[in-house]
């Protein structure tokens, strides 16, 4: 008998930022290359958005595209979104850029079952502790502030890579 049961969906994650124009798409956008890289992006799905609706709609800050660009990521397809709260419900971790960003995600969830899903994106990074854990607004900065954010934002993403495989949450194929 063939077994017709469906198959299991993707794994979901929501990067966080505060106007998904900066760092949430840049780690959306590393985080897709780094899953096309091993083979692993149809196991996960993965979005971003931000903390307010201020940018609801606009592209990516042209800054991050052109350090993803540079860096061998597409950030151009972006368009901002506000995070829901419904969305917690059906994403299985949502990740922080900022402390701020957190403490607004906790807001949310209170201290509901959709709580522990919620994470900083540094806090997968080695040598990292809880004093450090932001990934600073390049916002205001030039080219090289939004460098050091696209550094920090893949290492964070290479973190939660290794740690969903080590875990069990995605498997090679």
């Amino acid at each position: 008998m063939t077994d017709r049961s469906a198959p299991a969906r993707p794994y979901r994650i929501c990067f966080v930022c505060t106007g998904n124009i900066c760092r949430s798409p840049m780690a959306e956008a590393v985080m897709r290359g780094l899953l096309d890289e091993e083979g692993l992006a149809q196991a996960v799905e993965i979005d971003s958005a931000g903390t307010t609706s201020w940018h609801v709609g606009d592209p990516a800050d042209r800054r991050a595209v052109v350090a993803l660009r540079d860096a061998g990521y597409d950030g151009s397809a972006h368009r901002a979104r506000a995070f829901e709260r419904s969305w917690l419900a059906d994403r299985d971790l949502v990740v922080a850029l900022d402390a701020g960003h957190l403490d607004e995600l906790r807001a949310l969830a209170g201290n509901g079952p959709h709580a522990p899903k919620l994470v900083m994106l540094r806090s997968f990074t080695d040598g990292v502790d809880g004093d450090d854990l932001d990934v600073a607004d390049p916002y205001y900065g030039g080219a090289a502030d939004f460098g050091r954010v696209l550094e920090q934002v893949e290492e964070g993403c290479r973190g939660i890579l290794a740690t969903l495989v080590r875990d069990g949450a995605l498997r090679h194929a």
